[in-house]
Order: C-alpha cells, then structure tokens, then sequence
C-alpha cells in the first residue's frame, strides 16, 4: 500500500512526452560507462518524481529507496538500499555547474535547458495561435537560514532570494534565481530577447505581447519591445501628481469598463 500511487498517473504523462529523457539531454555526462550504477535519466526521474510528491530536500532520498512505489515511478524495481540513487549521488548532479573535471563529471547546460523549455511551449499547440502574452513576474523566495548571498529586501522585509520569472498561460519559458540586491527587472529584456526569437523562428506571424507590473515598466526594455515589433502593457508606479494628470482618462475607462 502507498499513498504515492497517484503518481503512476504523472509518470504515464511524463513519458508521452519524454520529458525525463529530454532533461537528461540537458547534461552532459563525463562519467565512465562501466562505473555507472544510475544513469541521468533514473537520477532525474527520481529528483523530479520526489520533488513532485512533496520530498523537496535530498536528504529524503535516505529513505525513499525503501519504498517500493518510488522505485517502480524512478525507473528501478522493486525496494532496498542500493536500487535508487542516495543523497550524495543526487548532490553530485544538482552541483554539476562547473567544467567537467575529475572532480565534476556531469555538468548541466543551462542554454539547452532554456531552449528546451520554449520548445515545450511550442509543441503544446498543433497551430500557431494569433496572439500569446508573455508575463513577467518576480516574487520572494524568503531564506530562513545564512544561505549564500542572502540579502534583506526592504519591499518583503526579510532575507530572501528575488527569482525572474516568465510565463506564457501556464508554460513556464524562463526562470532565473536572483539575489536581491538589483533591480527587479534586471535581466528580463535578455531573457525576453532569446525567448521571443526562438518563438519567431516558429512562429513568424504571431502577435507577442509583454506584460508586467510596474517593477518592469524600464526604458531598455521598452525600447526593445518597439524596435522588435512587440507589444506591451507594464504597470506604472503612481504619485499624487500623475493621479491629477491621468484623473479625465481613468474616469473614461471606468464608465467604458461599466458600459460593457
């Protein structure tokens, strides 16, 4: 018995896509073939599967290879120390950020990640839609510990990571951890750059359109919506002054917004 059954049902849908394996071609894998007890795929499909089910921190992994359920969704069957991968082997490929070396042998591309990711989007539609909205958005990711490069941020009043995100409906295209000391907008007119031309490459016709609040309402990146044909609506911060000046055209659009 298992209250982890559900998730057959969530390794069924990963494999009509290949998303494991495709993740797994995100990395490349230094390692000699004959030492090699988990290949990517299982150690992906275990980190992924668990991060699924709640089992956030690799220590869990100590445990899980016990349960006999959490074998069978990684790719190994049947329980026991030994058939899943342990906490140190899944820490070696969560670090695998450097040159592949004697001390690093699986290193992650973060390029291809990135592509693939569009690709994922892209593949979601038989047809190429009129229009798509790209939104931006960055939020807290509160630390509770003396983790590295922490910074307080006066806006959440606390210590804590200042991750970019972008989506497109419920396509994640970009994410991006921060430190909290820059801007919120930093970074998001490159990220908005690759991403828009890997989807004009597919889409050449398609409407795009940028939205945000107002931590992104920047002139980099509004320049660069209109020399690329992009539109978008961006927040503005507002004081008494632009209030006074804007007051005749929100009325205007409130007695529109009543009349429809």
């Amino acid at each position: 018995m298992s209250s982890d059954a559900g998730a057959l049902l969530l390794r069924e849908a990963e494999r009509r896509r290949g998303l494991i394996d495709r993740i797994a071609g995100c990395f490349d894998d230094g390692r000699g073939e004959r030492y090699v007890r988990h290949s990517l795929s299982e150690m992906l499909a275990q980190r992924v599967r668990g991060l699924a089910l709640g089992f956030e921190d690799l220590n869990d992994h100590e445990r899980l290879p016990e349960d006999a359920m959490f074998g069978l969704l990684s790719g190994r069957r049947g329980a026991g120390r030994g058939r899943l991968a342990g906490k140190s082997t899944l820490n070696r490929l969560e670090r695998g950020t450097g040159e592949l070396s004697r001390y690093c042998k699986i290193q992650f591309r973060q390029e291809r990640f990135d592509a693939l990711l569009a690709d994922l989007f892209l593949e979601a539609h038989p047809e190429p839609p009129r229009r798509i909205v790209l939104d931006l958005d960055v939020t807290d990711l509160p630390l509770h510990g003396r983790q590295e490069k922490r910074f307080f941020h006066g806006y959440y009043d606390e210590d804590c990571y200042l991750p970019l995100s972008l989506f497109a409906g419920e396509h994640l295209l970009c994410a991006r951890l921060r430190i909290a000391d820059g801007d919120a907008a930093a970074g998001a007119t490159q990220e908005l750059e690759r991403i828009v031309a890997q989807i004009r490459r597919r889409w050449p016709e398609v409407q795009i359109i940028v939205r945000g609040d107002s931590g992104f309402c920047r002139e980099e990146l509004m320049a660069w919506c209109e020399a690329q044909g992009v539109d978008y609506v961006l927040g503005l911060a507002r004081n008494e002054r632009l209030r006074r000046r804007i007051e005749p055209e929100m009325e205007q659009a409130q007695a529109e917004t009543i009349r429809v």
